[in-house]
């Protein structure tokens, strides 16, 4: 599987209307990929938290339908990142009625959604995001195919690195791969370099991690995403710019890694 991770770099002066444009002709730019992976919350801004509420909108909005165009282009899976979701009129909008969600959506070849998740871990010591969305409750996998293999992809969304549970029960779900967008400030990047490692070894699955670069609400973002292999070697990585880094994974290793050193069947709690 040929994965290409779109680490977007934006400041607070760009329109949200012009960096959707140059986010689909981005991902449509990825000929060849066999998966597309753009960064949390890359339209509304992940720390500008004030914009959220007016940049909400339905899953089926402007931010969705134009990386569903260009995946339809290319051919490619599309995890679009992040956008800040508003629930439908008349539908449940959560235990604490905001009807706000982070949620990332993954977009089939063909154009069409395949799955959505709501973030579970909601960053913010009880600001930010816990004041202002309300979180998810369920695990999200879906297969992928590619190169004629099969693998259960797991989804999960920034902070939800920290929390080895999650990850730990997408891998029981058959996860192999796990796709994590961020907008993971500077401040903090060797952790998210450290524990995208870990998650990938203590599962024996891929890790692509896919952060934003630039600086959007006074925070500096910490760019350095990366593809870890299901041993834990870092595939590729970035630097802390705008870029398109590219990794080549492979797919039946992964199983054939588990078969050798099968850690998993040793697990008792």
């Amino acid at each position: 599987m040929r994965v290409h991770v779109l680490q977007l770099a934006y400041g607070d002066d760009e329109p949200v209307a012009e960096r959707v444009r140059r986010a689909e002709a981005l991902v449509a730019a990825q000929s060849g990929a066999d998966l597309v992976v753009l960064p949390e919350l890359w339209a509304p801004t992940g720390f500008g938290y004030r914009r959220w509420p007016g940049a909400a909108e339905p899953l089926d909005g402007p931010t969705v339908t134009a990386i569903a165009r260009a995946a339809r282009h290319i051919g490619a899976y599309v995890h679009a990142g992040s956008i800040i979701e508003a629930a439908a009129p008349h539908a449940d909008r959560g235990p604490d009625g905001r009807g706000l969600w982070n949620t990332s959506v993954l977009i089939a070849r063909d154009g069409t959604p395949l799955v959505s998740y709501r973030k579970v871990h909601r960053f913010g010591f009880a600001a930010g995001e816990p004041d202002l969305i309300e979180a998810g409750t369920e695990l999200v996998t879906v297969p992928l195919r590619a190169g004629g293999h099969t693998v259960t992809a797991g989804l999960a969304t920034c902070y939800d690195l920290r929390f080895p549970e999650l990850f730990r029960g997408l891998t029981q779900a058959g996860a192999g791969l796990f796709v994590v967008p961020a907008a993971w400030p500077a401040a903090r990047v060797e952790h998210w370099r450290l524990l995208g490692r870990a998650r990938a070894v203590e599962n024996q699955a891929v890790v692509v991690q896919c952060n934003t670069a630039g600086t959007h609400a006074g925070t500096r973002m910490g760019g350095h995403s990366q593809v870890v292999s299901a041993t834990g070697e870092v595939l590729a990585e970035a630097g802390d710019d705008e870029t398109v880094l590219v990794a080549d994974v492979d797919l039946a290793g992964i199983g054939t890694y588990r078969e050798q050193f099968p850690v998993l069947a040793d697990r008792r709690l």
